[in-house]
Order: C-alpha cells, then sequence, then structure tokens
C-alpha cells in the first residue's frame, strides 16, 4: 500500500504524503508548452488559472517558464526570471499560501523563486545537472522533485534498474549537500527519451519503485502526455480519461503526488481510488 512521508516546508505546514494523494496544478508560464504554452504566460491569466486550480482541489502550484518539450527553444535565465518571478510575487501578494514548486533546471532561477515565496524544487534534471541545485536546496531547506531523465536512454535499457541507478546518484549528490533522503521525492519522468512501451512498463512497476525506495514519496506525471495521445491517436487537449486511467494506475501502485492540467477531474478519480482502497472518510 502507501509509506507515509511528512515533509516540512520553511513557512507552511508540511506535506503529509500517504493514502491521501495530493495533487500538484500545473502552470505553465510559457509560449511553447505541449499542450498550454501561450495560456497562462501572463501575470493576470497565470493568476486566474492558479485560482481556478486551488478552487477545484490542488494542493501545490507548480510553476514553470521553460518548455521541456521536444524540440522546445532554450531560454535564458533572465528569460525565465522575467517569466516566474512576477507570478510568484502576485500568488503571495494575493494571499495565497499554497505550496510553490518551482520547475526549473537553473539553479539562479530555484535561488530567486525561492526566495520570492516558492518553497520546493521541481528539477527535471534529478540533481544531475548544474551542481549548485542541491547546493541551493540545501541552503534554503526545500524539499526537491527530482526527475529522472537520462538522454543515453535507449529502446533498449531495461527502465527500472538503468532508473534506480540513476535515482541512487541523484540520492548521493543530495546527501552530500547534507540533504535528507526523505526530502527528495522521486519522479519516473514519463515521456522524456523513454519508449512507449517502456513508459508503460514504468507505470506497471511503479510499485517496484517505491519499494526500492521506501525513504522517498512519489510523483507521477502523465497528465495529457504522448504516452497516451501516441497509445489512443489523439491530441493533448483529447488525453483527460487517458490520463484519469494512469493517475488511478500510479496511485494504485503507491503514488503520492500526481502532476497535472485537469486539477478537478483528476482529484474526483483519486478520491474514488483511495476510497477503493481505503474506504471512504467516515462522518
Amino acid at each position: 500500500m502507501h509509506t507515509t512521508h511528512t515533509i516540512s516546508l520553511r513557512n507552511r505546514p508540511p506535506l503529509v504524503l500517504g493514502r491521501r494523494a495530493l495533487v500538484m496544478g500545473i502552470l505553465n508560464v510559457t509560449p511553447d508548452s505541449f499542450s498550454d504554452g501561450g495560456q497562462h504566460d501572463h501575470v493576470d491569466t497565470a493568476i486566474a488559472h492558479a485560482r481556478q486550480m486551488l478552487a477545484e482541489g490542488a494542493d501545490i502550484l507548480d510553476i514553470g517558464g521553460e518548455s521541456t518539450r521536444p524540440g522546445a527553444e532554450p531560454v535564458g535565465v533572465q528569460e525565465e526570471l522575467d517569466r516566474v518571478l512576477p507570478v510568484i510575487d502576485a500568488i503571495r501578494a494575493a494571499g495565497i499560501a499554497t505550496p510553490i514548486s518551482i520547475d526549473t533546471m537553473k539553479p539562479l532561477v530555484a535561488h530567486q523563486a525561492l526566495e520570492a515565496g516558492a518553497d520546493m524544487i521541481n528539477d527535471v534534471n534529478g540533481l544531475l545537472g548544474a551542481p549548485e541545485m542541491a547546493e541551493i536546496a540545501a541552503l534554503f531547506d526545500a524539499p526537491v522533485i527530482a526527475m529522472h531523465w537520462d538522454r543515453d536512454w535507449t529502446a533498449e535499457t531495461d527502465p527500472i534498474p538503468a532508473m534506480s541507478g540513476r535515482f541512487h546518484n541523484t540520492l548521493a549528490i543530495a546527501a552530500r549537500a547534507g540533504i535528507q533522503a526523505s526530502r527528495i521525492i522521486l519522479d519516473p519522468g514519463f515521456g522524456f527519451t523513454k519508449t512507449l512501451t517502456q513508459n508503460y512498463s514504468i507505470l506497471r512497476q511503479i510499485t517496484d519503485l517505491t519499494q526500492a525506495f521506501p525513504s522517498n514519496a512519489m510523483l507521477i506525471g502523465t497528465s495529457r502526455k504522448s504516452m497516451i495521445g501516441k497509445l489512443l491517436d489523439n491530441q493533448p487537449s483529447e488525453r483527460l480519461a487517458g490520463t484519469l486511467a494512469t493517475t488511478v494506475q500510479g496511485y494504485e501502485r503507491g503514488g503520492h503526488i500526481f502532476r497535472v492540467h485537469d486539477v478537478a477531474p483528476n482529484r474526483d478519480a483519486l478520491r474514488v481510488a483511495e476510497a477503493t482502497l481505503y474506504g471512504p472518510p467516515q462522518n
């Protein structure tokens, strides 16, 4: 079943991860993200979308200023800062205290976002990119979502052993920076250099990962991704049903946090899955 993790945040109540899944709402302030590029890349539209996701039950807001879709143009540090900092500032100025994760590969962006009021780092390189990222997380005592992304991954790679090895490297870097393993949330990185078969193999074996890393919570990020589109031959806007299937299966296999575009439907699906596994709440 689900391991329980309590992850402290500097200025907010702790995240309690266990039977009750947490929903992380995606707030891309980019012009070119694969699904919602250009929809929330101004402060007013970003804040409106943040409020909508919170009303629908989001537990965490994940703010990103650089697309990681295949073929996306790299974004300079200052441009990324110009995208994300005004949104974080506006959210906090509005009195919204919901935890914020900053989705970035750049240590300077992470540093300034944490100073502005973000609470955690979402690093698609899993601390294996820029060496300063772990140091910044330690400086701010910020939890880290460490995603798996191996650019040398091939169709012949055996997913779970290869992923486990890279996660151990992530945890070693965190330990050297003084970050406790329990403050690292692991993310299998669905879609990142992985084949369709590998993506579904990983989803099927999430339990193996949670058992191999019992000290770490697990984040599942499949929302609207190509693993659904290639299977169903549809566009990102048509992938809600497929996303809900992966969300429920990821939860049943031990996932704790679900990074999604469509908060309300995923929240409902998770509540039903929770009641099925553990029984409905007692009034």
